[in-house]
């Protein structure tokens, strides 16, 4: 993956810039004809649109060959198997559109919104952990406010492209951790934060199935994990979403915090409305987002 943090290295110096939009804007922007392909950088690296191999400077090119990271799409046109995703002064790298593999990396909406979270939160700690790192992104966020960060993901793409990201983004107090929520993680823990996957998804995609009876459960899981890991004074902050049925939160009937102080907060009242033309989610108001911070006793 040393090619690929080489090319974030040449986009970063060029001045890219770009913010992922949700799949269905991305969709219908890319459905222009305007739009059919690539005509500059950040079609290639954010709109993920077909382009001549003529377009992209030839180091950037040879970057993106040496990382086997093309793919040939006929009539002289490839395409970028990654994309490149700023936020600030911060870049990541994360699968190309559309991300229908089961083992993509995702990056858009929800990694802004939880990224401003932890912004507005500041977690503190000497060892935290971001459960389901995905890009990293959650962790590189922290990282500045914390001695150690561990990035812990079961999905080895998303392991790579979050140390590629680490790197991307000077960052020298993480490390990268093969892990099932918290199961692979040893030694001490202050801290844990996640964005999980929250929805159900009959692909089985890592990034978007949460399990559970509306995509809940891996949510239950990392908080009832962190809970019987975590000491007095440690602390969970998750960023997830519920289904909200005939009024009831769903994921908040799920936790069981005993001695805690908790702030449980509903930052979105209504995501992925088209998720609600499913038979799964037949019964739900309304899927919303929310935020679950918990200081242990």
């Amino acid at each position: 993956m040393e090619h690929l943090l080489h090319l974030g290295r040449a986009l970063r110096e060029a001045g890219y810039r770009f913010t992922t939009i949700t799949p269905e804007s991305h969709t219908r922007v890319n459905a222009r004809a305007a739009s059919s392909r690539a005509r500059s950088v950040r079609d290639v690296f954010g709109w993920s649109r077909p382009f001549e191999p003529s377009l992209l400077p030839r180091t950037m090119l040879d970057l993106l060959e040496r990382a086997d990271a093309v793919e040939d799409t006929g009539e002289n046109l490839c395409r970028s198997r990654v994309r490149f995703s700023t936020d600030g002064d911060l870049l990541f790298v994360h699968s190309g559109f559309p991300t229908t593999d089961a083992s993509s990396v995702f990056f858009g909406p929800d990694t802004y919104r939880y990224l401003r979270l932890l912004r507005e939160r500041r977690p503190q700690a000497k060892r935290a952990v971001d459960v389901g790192c995905g890009t990293g992104a959650g962790g590189i966020a922290v990282a500045r406010d914390c001695e150690w960060v561990v990035l812990a993901d079961i999905n080895d793409l998303a392991l790579q492209y979050a140390a590629i990201n680490v790197e991307l983004n000077g960052i020298t107090n993480a490390e990268i951790v093969k892990s099932d929520v918290l199961r692979g993680v040893d030694g001490p823990i202050d801290l844990v934060i996640s964005n999980p996957p929250y929805l159900i998804d009959e692909q089985a995609r890592l990034y978007r199935d949460g399990g559970g009876q509306f995509g809940e459960g891996l949510s239950t899981e990392i908080v009832r994990q962190a809970t019987a890991r975590l000491s007095a004074g440690d602390r969970i902050l998750i960023y997830t979403a519920s289904a909200i049925v005939d009024g009831r939160d769903t994921f908040r009937a799920t936790l069981e915090l005993g001695n805690a102080s908790v702030a449980y907060e509903e930052i979105d009242p209504d995501v992925f409305g088209s998720e609600l033309s499913r038979q799964v989610y037949e019964s739900v108001d309304r899927i919303a987002v929310v935020a679950l911070d918990v200081r242990l006793r």
